[in-house]
């Protein structure tokens, strides 16, 4: 694989610098993204440049991710109106290990291959680092005249900013610098990539090596992902779509890439896949012809489910979006795991009835008029029975004598009620 051409198709390269394509046609190449770990999960927003390491170790070169321990507690200021809080450093190691186990999902960390993955924590060489020492063999190579022509720079020094900037965060791009040199000269790293508002920070870096021991790095950026409506990627209402499943569970993570738009969704399959031109070329084709069937959008959440959860994670969340949707079953209902189940009637009304009055016994109209209000009377309960209008874990239920025990219990706790085909009730037993 050419990396250079497979990033170019795909619409993942931003920049590069003159001689990068020459360097990795030369030989294999060591290259490292940054990753933040401000949180113990990564969200989507690192998918991209997750997928350019994994690209990169697939065309035959190393791929090393630096997750910034040291780099945490400043915080880069590229594309930010306002300076971070710091992260002590127990925040920041259990923070590193949930990172490194979502990096190892796509990255081979574990083999005898020559290209295999590295994971470092900046702060293993950056803590014995003195201040003076850093202004003296670090500071000294980069003039203040450089460091503040950078956009991150000036866009905060500007009239338009109110809230300055602090010499930390200042001096954020100097750190970044002094880590592509470390890992240039201990790990004969070449190449930092990143998204496209790293391009200074980067660019620092391949000066310092330049200007501290005459070497030659490159630098390789990625557009930053946007939404064709303009509006933020990786974002929702309800915040950020992470990529660890007690945060964000398989079924919304699922549900996020289904209701992509047709023409993020043309772009995304590119970005976020590993299928080929040829099968996306003609997914994309075949959904112009039909994009009500929504086949790419499909197509898209399956493969970037998988990827980031599993196969197993991907049928329960079809099986729930199925249920949902009105075409699953009382059997699909009960083979889902709790938290998925709580993903898919996330929202519902929700009524809280006594397990132990359950264990005897309720009679279907006083349980579900009386003990939980899902009706407003029986006698419309009883209208709604009479018309076939009612489920109970999508068992359609027309026995106004019938008694409701805990057999009726999904997992031992939930009952779900269907009022018509889309008003759903969940009764809690407590």
């Amino acid at each position: 694989m050419n990396f250079v051409e497979e990033l170019s198709w795909r619409g993942m390269l931003h920049d590069m610098m003159p001689g990068t394509e020459e360097q990795l046609k030369k030989e294999m190449t060591t290259a490292y993204v940054g990753f933040d770990p401000t949180a113990e999960s990564l969200h989507i927003g690192s998918l991209a440049p997750i997928m350019l390491l994994k690209r990169f170790q697939l065309a035959g070169h190393k791929p090393v991710a630096l997750v910034g321990g040291a780099t945490g507690m400043i915080g880069d200021p590229s594309g930010k109106s306002q300076e971070r809080n710091l992260l002590n450093e127990e925040t920041l190691e259990r923070n590193l290990a949930g990172i490194r186990k979502q990096l190892e999902k796509f990255l081979d960390f574990d083999s005898d291959a020559e290209n295999k993955a590295v994971m470092v924590n900046n702060y293993d060489w950056m803590k014995d680092i003195s201040f003076l020492e850093f202004i003296r063999d670090v500071g000294k190579h980069i003039t203040v005249n450089y460091m503040m022509a950078k956009d991150s720079v000036k866009k905060r020094f500007s009239s338009e900013s109110k809230v300055g900037m602090s010499f930390t965060e200042f001096t954020y791009q100097l750190v970044q610098g002094f880590d592509f040199y470390w890992l240039n000269q201990n790990m004969n790293c070449k190449l930092q990539m990143g998204g496209s508002d790293q391009w200074g920070n980067i660019t620092t870096g391949t000066e310092l090596i330049r200007r501290k021991s005459d070497g030659e790095a490159f630098a390789l950026t990625i557009p930053l992902i946007k939404k064709a409506d303009g509006t933020k990627f990786g974002k929702t209402e309800s915040g950020n779509v992470w990529l660890d499943p007690n945060m964000t569970s398989p079924y919304k993570f699922y549900q996020f890439w289904l209701n992509t738009s047709d023409e993020d969704a043309e772009s995304y399959i590119k970005i976020f896949t590993l299928l080929d031109k040829a099968e996306i070329d003609a997914l994309i084709a075949a959904h112009r012809e039909a994009p009500h069937e929504r086949n790419l959008q499909r197509r898209l959440a399956e493969e970037i489910t998988v990827l980031v959860h599993s196969q197993e994670d991907l049928e329960m969340a079809v099986e729930a979006s199925q249920i949902l949707f009105g075409r699953g079953t009382a059997e699909s209902l009960r083979r889902l795991n709790e938290s998925t189940f709580l993903s898919v009637f996330e929202g519902v009304p929700q009524f809280t009835v006594s397990k132990a009055d359950l264990s005897a016994g309720v009679n279907v109209v006083d349980l579900l008029a009386d003990h939980a209000a899902v009706f407003p009377s029986k006698g419309e309960l009883r209208r709604t029975m009479k018309g076939n209008g009612l489920s109970i874990n999508k068992d359609k239920f027309s026995d106004q004598d019938a008694m409701i025990n805990e057999d009726y219990l999904i997992g031992g706790k939930y009952i779900l009620v269907q009022k018509g085909k889309k008003n759903y009730f969940l009764l809690i037993a407590e």
